[in-house]
């Protein structure tokens, strides 16, 4: 089909095929937003894509999303993704920019450190035993739903470590699912159709509203009750400050920075272990080395923060995993004119790009759409392009909590595979659905214990 031509600067930028009045390609990316992603490569480098009547710029090409994150990140804002997020997130590290996101930074940066994630491993492995300790031989158990409970689960539980907390831990559990549900479609949706009297948006709007006024109030309770000297994230917000001004965060900015790690941090671990499970189960070879690896390293003992580096075969799989199915789509604003290939773009200009699209692109990897752990092998990971994969983000905008969902997801897949064999559950073929990040509608899997 033959694609319109949009005039940028001295050039051309070929528009996507299937617009419609009003809506633009809102309603393709509604449909089909896993599709309509990967199709863009086909139009070219960088393609326009109109939501309502708004001009968006989706580059295709690895080359240029680097540019954008690394090469001339100076010249790019968050952009209009992160505008319709803000209500949820505030200012928090995923939505901030320039000095706000350096200091955000600077504070938040140790709360992740090697030291800080060896301690909240424990409490990782501990929630990843309960979870597999509550399952019984022959029971069905729907991965996508189990996974997302033990990722909120350990994310509320680092957070909030005291009785001050209970409150937002059971709003994140009863709050969260909601939001991630819908939380593509909203930030990519033009505005008004946010007024629609819609059950979608009702759902969307009270959870938003309930989970932010209990976290609202546990901050200012800890605040006034002197909530120090613990190791949970709550804690360590309440008492950061910054090297340079010496200035800490208001409640504002607290409450922000934990909802960021909320958003950011439990759709990704939850559709990643549950995607892993499935995977493994079509792949009993490569099922099988993983659990010599973890007899060989952990043996019948609990699974603890030395053993990761270790367990090198899980590390391909999650790199597989989160290659098949990662970030949708994330989002740019040009703040100054901005070259990208043969193209200039003014400033103010939204420019996008699918992580997902990119790392399922075929001029980048073999066999792109197959389950290849191996292609991670020192041997033939050579042959990837460096700037192919990019899992996390990277430059300055790199996701600041990687090494805490690296390591949380590691202690949980060795726990469940020492313990348990998953093999699908009849009558249901799990499909991808398009939010934050590509998780499945659902993965029933029957267990069976892996040894007597």
């Amino acid at each position: 089909m033959a694609v319109a031509l949009q005039s940028t600067g001295a050039h051309t930028v070929p528009r996507a095929p299937g617009a419609v009045p009003l809506l633009g390609h809102a309603w393709g990316l509604w449909r089909d937003p896993l599709g309509f992603l990967t199709s863009l490569r086909r139009h070219g480098d960088i393609v326009r894509v109109d939501l309502g009547t708004m001009p968006m710029y989706v580059v295709t090409s690895a080359k240029l999303v680097h540019e954008i994150l690394v090469g001339q990140v100076r010249s790019f804002e968050k952009g209009r993704f992160f505008d319709r997020l803000r209500p949820l997130a505030g200012n928090g590290l995923a939505n901030s920019d320039g000095d706000i996101h350096r200091r955000h930074r600077r504070m938040l940066q140790p709360m992740f450190s090697k030291d800080r994630i060896a301690g909240y491993s424990d409490m990782m492995s501990r929630n990843a035993r309960s979870m597999a300790d509550s399952w019984t031989p022959g029971q069905v158990v729907d991965l996508e739903q189990a996974m997302a409970e033990y990722a909120i689960e350990t994310l509320a539980s680092t957070m909030f470590s005291t009785d001050i907390g209970l409150p937002a831990v059971e709003a994140v559990r009863k709050n969260l699912p909601v939001l991630l549900k819908n939380l593509l479609i909203r930030a990519a949706s033009p505005k008004f159709l946010d007024r629609l009297p819609i059950r979608a948006n009702r759902d969307f709007d009270a959870a938003a509203t309930a989970l932010r006024s209990v976290i609202d109030t546990v901050i200012t309770t800890s605040r006034r009750t002197g909530h120090t000297g613990h190791t949970d994230l709550l804690s360590l917000l309440l008492a950061a400050q910054d090297t340079e001004s010496g200035q800490g965060l208001s409640d504002v900015e607290v409450r922000d920075e934990l909802s960021t790690i909320l958003f950011a941090g439990a759709e990704t671990t939850a559709a990643t272990l549950a995607w892993t499970f499935h995977e493994l189960a079509g792949s009993p070879d490569i099922e099988k080395q993983l659990v010599d690896e973890v007899d060989k390293v952990v043996g019948d003992r609990p699974v603890t923060i030395n053993d990761v580096p270790q367990l090198e075969g899980i590390r391909r799989v999650l790199d597989e995993v989160i290659r098949l199915h990662g970030v949708t789509l994330l989002m740019r604003r040009t703040t100054t004119p901005v070259q990208l290939g043969d193209h200039t773009f003014p400033a103010g200009t939204e420019i996008a790009f699918s992580l997902y699209a990119l790392h399922r692109d075929p001029g980048l990897y073999e066999n792109a759409d197959s389950f290849d752990p191996d292609r991670w092998l020192p041997e033939r990971r050579t042959s990837i392009d460096r700037q192919a994969y990019m899992p996390f983000g990277a430059g300055n905008r790199k996701c600041i909590g990687d090494q805490f969902v690296w390591t949380e997801a590691t202690i949980a897949i060795a726990t469940v595979l020492s313990q348990w064999k998953l093999t699908p559950a009849a009558g249901h073929t799990p499909k991808e659905v398009a939010s934050a990040v590509a998780h499945a509608d659902s993965i029933p899997m029957t267990v069976q214990p892996r040894r007597r």
